[in-house]
């Protein structure tokens, strides 16, 4: 993949569903009591690994388009049509950690898997909690897929995380609609919420005390629903990351999630100074959602600088690696930090971001934690290694965009992970030949 210079981007952009929404969607409609229509169903590889998922349990789901309907057999309704069961998440986390808490209550063993890249991310983090639940898992090392997950008589818990997770969270919540009692999680800092809001959706006892802890009462059935599933704020970072830091450009995005657990990568466009107006919001399913334009200009940080770290950082995980591009065209110096979680991800997204950005000619010192980057710089085309990464491939796309001369992304289909239709929708922005494939 190539991509041919600098230049604005322009254009209106409908994004396909939010990956993080439709996971959770698909797991819950699949164990709720009758059929449940999803609109706008994530497009992506990852989420398509989950109705597989979902269809391995004996579960029937129709695809047509973006349209998914899944017929739910109920709490203990699911069953495999081979023993152990046998599930392949491919290369998503979001699969194999959130549907692990639901394989944990059945009274049936599972052995769920993933390809190579997958088997080398932390799996302790949730064997811990549905092992004090009562399941059986072994895995190897005892902390990496494939794992095998003995369940049924699960016990409710009272557990505190030791990182702010969203998919550690929505294992055990899972877990605990199959408890004996009512489970509590509690973790250092809010991660996104979809979970606490689609699980109220179906019927779920779920509550909230004042400390931000959760708790769900087990045993309660769930009910199906009509489902539509915004666009993903996360897959339009990138375009409006492009936007702000291109004079001349101007883009906007309809029908996108608010959700105001998503939104930090909004929040720091504005803080550089880019244009951000948001307007036609409202609410559906608990989640806000509306249209955002943005428009080009001059960004710039105050004159000591700008850290990200802290209770921010679990709200843009998914956006540094546009960010860390972003920041190389900022007028200031831009420091992330407490954001050691991307060494685990696809890639060390630190170590690629790092990588890609020096390829490209610019500047930027590495922490263990994150990264700083002083600008404005000028970039160059450049040979990237994506590592097989989605986020790093789509990332450096858009640094394409901000080099001079041609970058070529080695491995740029990994996009599909993630975003099959970013290149197309990448190419209606930046205009006819800017694109090579």
């Amino acid at each position: 993949m190539g991509i041919n210079g600098r230049g604005a981007i322009r254009g209106e952009v409908t994004l396909p569903g939010d990956k993080s929404i439709s996971h959770r969607v698909a797991m819950l409609a699949g164990i709720a009591q009758g059929s449940s229509r999803i609109r706008n169903f994530a497009s992506s590889a990852d989420c398509h690994a989950t109705l597989d998922c979902v269809r391995r349990l004996g579960i029937e789901v129709e695809v047509n388009g973006r349209e998914v309907v899944i017929h739910g057999q109920g709490l203990r309704g699911l069953a495999p049509a081979e023993m152990p069961a046998s599930l392949d998440a491919q290369n998503s986390g979001s699969t194999i950690r959130m549907i692990s808490g639901i394989l944990a209550g059945q009274r049936f063993t599972t052995v769920i898997d993933g390809d190579s890249s997958l088997r080398r991310r932390p799996m302790r983090r949730i064997i811990e909690p549905l092992t004090l639940m009562g399941a059986r898992i072994t895995a190897r090392d005892e902390n990496y897929a494939p794992l095998r997950i003995i369940g049924g008589g699960l016990q409710a818990i009272d557990f505190t995380s030791g990182v702010a997770s969203a998919q550690v969270k929505t294992c055990v919540l899972f877990a605990g609609l199959y408890a004996d009692g009512r489970t509590t999680f509690r973790e250092p800092s809010m991660s996104r919420n979809h979970s606490e809001l689609m699980l109220r959706e179906f019927g779920a006892r779920l509550d909230q005390d004042d400390d931000g802890s959760l708790s769900i009462e087990g045993g309660t059935e769930l009910q199906a629903v009509e489902y539509r599933v915004p666009g993903d704020l996360s897959s339009a970072a990138f375009f409006l990351a492009g936007a702000s830091a291109l004079a001349g450009s101007e883009v906007t995005v309809s029908d996108v999630s608010l959700n105001s657990t998503r939104t930090g990568f909004l929040a720091v466009l504005k803080y550089l100074g880019a244009d951000v107006e948001l307007s036609n919001v409202r609410s559906e399913h608990g989640e806000h959602i509306g249209d955002l334009r943005l428009s080009g200009g001059q960004l710039k940080t105050e004159a000591a600088g700008v850290v990200l770290d802290g209770e921010i950082i679990p709200h843009i995980i998914d956006e540094i690696p546009i960010l860390a591009v972003l920041a190389t065209q900022v007028e200031g110096r831009i420091e992330v930090r407490d954001a050691r979680e991307l060494r685990i991800k696809e890639s060390d997204r630190i170590q690629t971001v790092v990588a890609g950005i020096r390829a490209m000619g610019g500047v930027i010192d590495e922490f263990e934690d994150g990264f700083a980057v002083s600008g404005p710089q000028q970039l160059s085309g450049a040979r990237i290694e994506t590592d097989g990464d989605h986020r790093i491939a789509m990332a450096f796309a858009i640094a394409g965009l901000m080099a001079e001369g041609k970058t070529e992304i080695i491995d740029a289909d990994c996009a599909a992970v993630s975003f099959p239709e970013f290149y197309d929708i990448l190419e209606s922005l930046a205009g006819e030949g800017r694109i090579a494939r």
